[in-house]
């Protein structure tokens, strides 16, 4: 294992082609400082997410190579699918695991986007814990308009990019890099093909709507299952927890009269935002995760 480990999860707008999706990711096979952990892609969502970890150089490195290759093979404006974006390479965070603090991460996420924008001639604006001003904060409000409407988005001041063009690139749009603390991909599936269900249930989950903290969430349709999801993401799991939302989910759910089918954690989790979960379920009283034989088993020998 490497001394110093960051992990980073880019997100690319290709979830249909797995040979694409190969080359995009190449360099990060190539490079001995850096190593895939996952990935995984989804037609409906046509979105690819990717977790590797490394040093910082070797994240250096082979970020902006995958962000050039994102640009090579994927066209925007003949893409479609059910998750926003506004890039070939949409989003790519750097998340502090071991011997890396957030200031290291965000000093990552500026040189990267730097690179990515010289050599590539991608704009890049910078979100989370790296961005240059409280308004682009929150990925959300970053990706608004989409890949479609940023090029009128990017005439406004406000949004001029932190690096790179003034304009969207023509087929590869634009791309936002950052560093935050561990996220949870978490999505939950309704067993209808009404898609305001989905919305509605969201609207009542996610914490701008009134719902549970550090909870994004979307009604998404999954037009090959017939049916709906309520897709999440979880940006500070002990404040609200794996259990907490599926029990929201399902009440909200039974408002409607349909009920939940399943769930899907897209990428890593945490191993304490699972224990968190069975520990609610259980109803375990003053259990910790150094109850758990595999934590005690990775803990480092003084």
């Amino acid at each position: 294992m490497f001394a110093q480990v960051i992990e980073c999860i880019p997100n690319f707008s290709e979830g249909r082609d797995p040979e694409k999706l190969q080359r995009i990711i190449a360099p990060f096979y190539e490079d001995k400082e850096v190593k895939v952990l996952d990935f995984s892609q989804d037609a409906d969502h046509n979105r690819a997410v990717v977790t590797v970890i490394g040093t910082y150089e070797g994240l250096k490195r082979t970020v902006p190579l995958a962000a050039g290759k994102a640009r090579d093979e994927i066209d925007l404006r003949k893409h479609e699918g059910a998750h926003p974006r506004m890039g070939a390479m949409d989003v790519c965070p750097f998340v502090p695991i071991m011997n890396a603090d957030m200031d290291i991460c965000i000093r990552l996420a500026s040189e990267v986007g730097e690179i990515i924008a010289s050599d590539y001639k991608i704009p890049v604006f910078l979100y989370e814990k790296s961005a240059s001003s409280p308004l682009r904060e929150n990925l959300a409000v970053v990706r608004k308009g989409e890949f479609e409407g940023m090029k009128e988005k990017m005439l406004q001041p406000e949004w001029k990019p932190d690096f790179g063009p003034d304009q969207p690139h023509e087929s590869a749009g634009a791309t936002a890099v950052g560093a935050r603390m561990p996220l949870i991909a978490y999505n939950i599936n309704i067993g209808t093909p009404v898609l305001e269900i989905a919305n509605q249930i969201a609207r009542k989950v996610r914490h701008s709507g009134g719902g549970l903290r550090y909870i994004k969430a979307m009604g998404v349709a999954l037009q090959e299952r017939s049916i709906v999801q309520v897709s999440m993401n979880m940006t500070d799991y002990t404040g609200s927890s794996l259990y907490q939302i599926m029990e929201m989910v399902k009440a909200e759910a039974r408002r409607f009269g349909v009920n939940v089918i399943g769930s899907e954690i897209v990428g890593l989790a945490p191993m304490a935002a699972l224990i968190d979960a069975a520990a609610d379920y259980l109803q375990l009283e003053n259990f910790s995760l150094n109850q758990v034989i595999e934590a005690r088993l990775l803990e480092p020998e003084e």
